[in-house]
């Protein structure tokens, strides 16, 4: 029953990672950059700082192995850059999708493991809460390289965009006056408990395939 349970497992890092994707493109989108601007960054932030550590957890104490939370990150990444590269052979230029950062949050997730001895409610509770305040910051270092995002929005808008999420100008002065800070505190309160839940993905997994 080990080639089960081990094929189970990996098939659900890959359904997993598939889905991370599938969620970013729609958590205001991973185009949210160029679509929404500031205005979105705090729902942004905490959809990615879940999504991220929910499935790195679940990978990371599946192998045991410290590294492995980057590593799924990575794939994250090249599945976003995958679909930037379509966007762009539709004619959309380069600065219309920025690929979110994922990667030096993970590698705190990874850290953490590989500090605590692979401690796992360390990673839960240190880890979840490294990930969420870090990944706004990360994102808004990457968003502040962006030509001009506004004008990217309203000269590329999106074939299949509603019109209820027509780009708008950013609130500035009322609840997105800082989007870094609210992303961060917001992220690094919710991810906690859904660390908690990737890892008890894991337990019930192995229960499951007994």
């Amino acid at each position: 029953m080990v080639w089960l349970r081990r094929t189970t497992h990996y098939l659900f890092i890959v359904v997993v990672a598939v889905n991370s994707t599938l969620l970013t493109i729609n958590a205001g989108d991973y185009i949210f950059y160029t679509d929404w601007a500031w205005t979105s960054f705090v729902v942004f932030s905490i959809a990615q700082s879940t999504m991220l550590v929910v499935g790195a957890i679940y990978y990371m104490l599946f192998t045991g192995v410290p590294g492995t939370a980057t590593y799924y990150a990575t794939i994250m990444t090249i599945y976003t850059w995958v679909a930037k590269g379509a966007w762009f052979a539709l004619g959309y230029p380069m600065d219309f999708i920025t690929v979110p950062v994922w990667i030096p949050s993970a590698m705190l997730l990874d850290l953490t493991y590989w500090a605590t001895r692979r401690n796992k409610h360390a990673a839960i509770i240190i880890g979840g809460t490294l990930v969420g305040l870090s990944l706004p910051i990360f994102n808004m270092i990457n968003l502040l390289l962006v030509r001009d995002p506004l004008e990217m929005a309203f000269k590329y808008p999106r074939p299949t965009l509603p019109p209820y999420m027509t780009p708008i100008e950013p609130q500035v002065g009322k609840f997105y006056n800082s989007p870094v800070a609210l992303g961060s505190g917001a992220g690094a309160v919710l991810s906690v408990p859904i660390a908690a839940l990737g890892a008890k993905l894991n337990t019930w997994t192995y229960r499951w395939m007994a």
